[in-house]
């Protein structure tokens, strides 16, 4: 067999072991080793004298991009295009910068620069940039194999990034000391110190995920999930405002109304919300109506939300016009409406790129207006910030509320910005969302697996409701105990824990990533004095 194709056979082996464990579930351990062929076609590259080795390992990159989030063109098929390119592209930069130190670095540095460098980009990803894809966050490879990452409680999922990095570095340095005969150098005790160590690396976690329990919840808060299974390609077309409310009032009228319930709908149910008038809203007067009768529930729904402002000029970058001295800015919210109280609002802030937000809106806005606005310019609230449900008695009197954290669709992507609800006292967790853009495709099975990381991390319930499915409710160990189907009308009911305790992760959030830009930056600094140094003498 050639070189060359050795080479893309090894690079087309990662493609298969990285892409399984978001794809079918329980095969995260793949992901343990799904990296060592990468390293291995690095290497032979480098002993064939193969140029331009950037385009192989960028088309590695690629093919795993689209393998696993393909369904992305479903609802933008430009936007899919560039999610691939553009993440694989950011992916192949990493390992161009490990190549590159492996000419000034001995040993296993490299490699180690290696996996801080990727893991500093996932921590950027998650935390600081302003276009972000982190669904491929390596650490996300074990969301369908929870039962092995109890501990990401004290971690967050950058610790199963760890994992996964130490993991294939173990593995890739035995198998090349066995390739290079170096294996006959070491003696019995460091023979016996490498398998042992590396054994260790593939069973410690998991074994320790067997002692890992969570505190039993305080209270419990009745739950009652509406799947009004409307497609939303044809939404506005289809089916009239008033025609959705009242399919999903018929469904919550299923709900009981003697007790305490929260009520939850989808994203984006509604789009007749003013934010500063909202009793013009013909929704909100209906549902208030509905909320009357049943005094001691209370309801979580999605909103696109606008806001209009009088202003003679442009009050911001994002704001649009509509009409003389008229503005509006648009919102994707969580409104917690109640009986008789003004409905609490809450903003989405983790927005999709180009759908829901045009970044950097100062350079980019202008640019969209020539295009005719092509790009989605909704506003966040700038923080995550709770929803307050509140606990009347029989008389409908507010006794006390139950802080309610809502993560709108994408944002259930990002654990260190979930941690924000609970650190701000969220004692259960909701998403809502509407995966419907993506059709029967695994985007929304992956979507639904990493809310199951977000209660193991924050050791919350999740209620968890989607316009077509799937709806769940899932418990802190990250297990589903009750789901809908899929593309289905259907309501769920159940029983959600209440907690007030906080993990080592959400008091501490993401200190892996810290530490890995830290170290990134510290052998970035060193490779850069090696080059000088060399390049001096």
């Amino acid at each position: 067999m050639s070189k060359k194709m050795s080479i893309l056979l090894l690079l087309l082996l990662t493609v298969c072991l990285m892409s399984l464990p978001f794809l079918v579930p329980g095969t995260g351990f793949l992901a343990l080793i799904g990296l060592v062929p990468l390293l291995f076609a690095e290497r032979q590259a480098g002993e064939a004298g193969i140029r331009r080795f950037f385009w192989w390992h960028y088309l590695c990159f690629v093919v795993w991009n689209f393998a696993t989030t393909f369904w992305v063109c479903n609802a933008t098929v430009g936007g899919g295009i560039f999610a691939t390119l553009a993440n694989a592209l950011q992916m192949s930069v990493v390992f161009e910068l490990f190549r590159w130190s492996r000419k000034h670095l001995q040993g296993s540095l490299p490699y180690i620069f290696l996996a801080f460098a990727w893991i500093a980009w996932e921590m950027y990803y998650l935390s600081w940039a302003q276009i972000s894809w982190p669904w491929l966050v390596l650490g996300n490879a074990f969301a369908r194999t929870t039962s092995w990452i109890q501990w990401y409680e004290f971690t967050g999922t950058l610790g199963g990034s760890l994992w996964i990095w130490a993991s294939n570095l173990a593995v890739f340095g035995i198998l090349m000391s066995l390739k290079d005969g170096k294996r006959k150098s070491f003696n019995a005790k460091a023979r016996a110190a490498a398998v042992i160590g590396t054994s260790a690396l593939f069973l410690v976690p998991p074994a320790v995920s067997l002692f890992l329990r969570p505190q039993e919840p305080y209270g419990t808060l009745d739950v009652f999930i509406a799947q009004p299974n409307i497609d939303v390609y044809g939404k506005h077309g289809g089916m009239t405002q008033q025609e959705q409310n009242d399919r999903i009032l018929g469904q919550f009228s299923a709900a009981p109304d003697d007790s305490q319930v929260l009520l939850i709908g989808p994203e984006t149910f509604t789009n007749d919300v003013i934010t500063n008038d909202p009793s013009a809203s013909i929704t909100i007067d209906r549902f208030g109506k509905f909320l009357s009768a049943r005094p001691m529930s209370g309801m979580l729904i999605g909103a696109s939300s606008f806001e209009f402002i009088r202003s003679a000029v442009k009050p911001s970058h994002t704001a649009r016009q509509r009409g003389k001295d008229t503005w509006v800015e648009s919102h994707n919210s969580a409104l917690m409406l109640s009986a008789g109280e003004e409905p609490q609002v809450f903003h989405k802030n983790k927005l999709v790129v180009g759908v829901e937000m045009t970044p950097y809106p100062a350079f980019f806005c202008p640019i969209d207006d020539k295009l005719g606005g092509v790009m989605g310019r909704c506003i966040g609230t700038g923080q995550a910030s709770n929803l307050d449900f509140k606990v009347r008695d029989s008389s409908g009197t507010v006794v006390r509320s139950i802080p309610v954290g809502c993560a709108i669709c994408y944002e259930s992507v990002y654990g260190g910005y979930c941690t924000e609800y609970v650190r701000k006292g969220a004692e259960l967790l909701t998403v809502i969302t509407n995966d419907a853009w993506w059709g029967d495709t695994p985007g929304y099975r992956q979507h639904l697996s990493y809310a199951c990381l977000r209660a193991i991390e924050t050791r919350r319930w999740i209620a968890r409701c989607g316009n077509t499915g799937i709806s769940a409710i899932i418990d802190p160990r990250g297990r589903i105990l009750s789901r809908t189907s899929w593309w289905e009308q259907e309501t769920l009911e159940g029983q959600v824990g209440l907690s007030d305790v906080q993990t080592f992760y959400v008091r501490h959030g993401d200190f892996i990533g810290r530490i890995s830009v830290l170290m990134f930056l510290l052998l970035l600094c060193g490779t850069i004095v090696k080059r000088l140094t060399a390049s001096k003498q």
